[in-house]
C-alpha cells in the first residue's frame, strides 16, 4: 500500500495489495479497495464503497455519497464497483436506497469526466459512459452499451445490451438491445453493426437483428402487431429471443421508430 501523510484514511478501511493512494484523498471507514487499484488526488471515497481490482479513480471523483432522494432516510447501502473500471475526473456516484440497497458498476467500464450515476442504477460490464452523461435513479444499462456525451437518462429507463446512444440525447423511453438511437425525440436510427462485428457477431446474426428491427421500427407502426409477426414469422434465434424478452419487460415503453415525426 502506497500512502502518505497528506491523506485521511480511516484505519478500518480495507485496502488490497499494491493499492496506490495519491495525496489529498479521503477514504471512509466502511470502504474496500481491491488489489492494484490507483486512487488519484483529491478523491473522496465515502462509507459503503466496494472497489474491485486494478481500478483507476481520477482526481476529483466522489464515490459513495448519499442518494439525492428525499425518500432516503439513512439506510445502510453500498456502491459496488467491479474490476478494471476507469472513473475519470469529477464523476459522482451515489450509493443505493432501500429500493435495491446498492448501486452497481460492472467490470471493465469506462466512465468519462463529469459522469453522474444516481442511486440504485445497475451499469453492467463493458459499458462506456462518455463525458457529462447523467443517469437518474433506478436505471439499468446492458453490457457493452455506449452512451454519447451530454446524454441524460430518465429514471427507471432500461437500455439494452450493445446499444449505442448518440451524444446529447434525452433518453425518456427504453432502448432495446443492438440498436443505434439518436434524434429528438429519441428514435431508432439503425442497428449497431460496427459494434456487433467488433464483439464477434457474424453476418447472419447481424442480418437477423436488422430484419427484426426493420419489422419493428420501420415497416410496423403498431408494436403489438409487429411483435406478433416476429414471433410467428421469424426463425428462432438467441437474438430474437433477447429482443422479444426486452420488449415484453419494457415498463416505460419503447423509443420511437425510424419513421416517427421529428420535432
Amino acid at each position: 500500500m502506497n500512502v502518505n501523510n497528506l491523506n485521511i484514511i480511516h484505519p478500518d478501511a480495507i485496502l488490497g495489495k499494491d493499492v496506490v493512494i495519491s495525496p489529498f484523498t479521503t477514504i471512509g471507514a466502511d470502504v474496500q479497495i481491491g488489489d492494484g487499484s490507483w486512487i488519484g488526488p483529491y478523491v473522496s471515497i465515502m462509507d459503503g464503497v466496494r472497489i474491485g481490482k486494478n481500478c483507476k479513480i481520477f482526481p476529483g471523483a466522489i464515490l459513495g455519497s448519499v442518494p439525492q432522494d428525499l425518500k432516503f432516510v439513512g439506510e445502510e447501502s453500498i456502491l459496488e464497483i467491479g474490476d478494471n473500471v476507469i472513473i475519470r475526473e469529477y464523476c459522482t456516484l451515489n450509493r443505493g436506497t432501500k429500493a435495491n440497497y446498492k448501486t452497481v458498476i460492472g467490470n471493465n467500464c469506462l466512465l468519462m469526466a463529469y459522469v453522474h450515476v444516481a442511486h440504485d442504477c445497475i451499469v453492467n460490464n463493458n459499458v462506456i459512459l462518455a463525458n457529462n452523461v447523467n443517469l437518474a435513479g433506478h436505471i439499468e444499462i446492458g453490457k457493452h452499451a455506449v452512451l454519447g456525451g451530454l446524454s441524460a437518462v430518465h429514471q427507471f429507463v432500461k437500455i439494452g445490451e450493445h446499444a449505442m446512444i448518440g451524444g446529447g440525447s434525452l433518453v425518456r423511453k427504453d432502448v432495446p438491445p443492438f440498436v443505434r438511437a439518436g434524434r429528438e425525440p429519441l428514435s431508432y436510427t439503425g442497428v449497431n453493426s460496427i459494434g456487433l462485428k467488433r464483439r464477434g457477431f457474424n453476418s447472419d446474426q447481424i442480418k437477423t437483428i436488422h430484419d427484426i428491427y426493420r419489422q419493428l421500427f420501420v415497416i410496423g407502426g403498431n408494436i403489438t402487431k409487429s411483435v406478433h409477426i416476429i414471433e410467428n414469422e421469424f426463425p428462432e434465434s438467441a437474438e430474437r429471443a433477447q429482443i422479444l424478452s426486452f420488449i415484453r419487460e419494457a415498463k416505460r415503453g419503447l423509443m420511437k421508430g425510424f419513421n416517427a415525426i421529428q420535432y
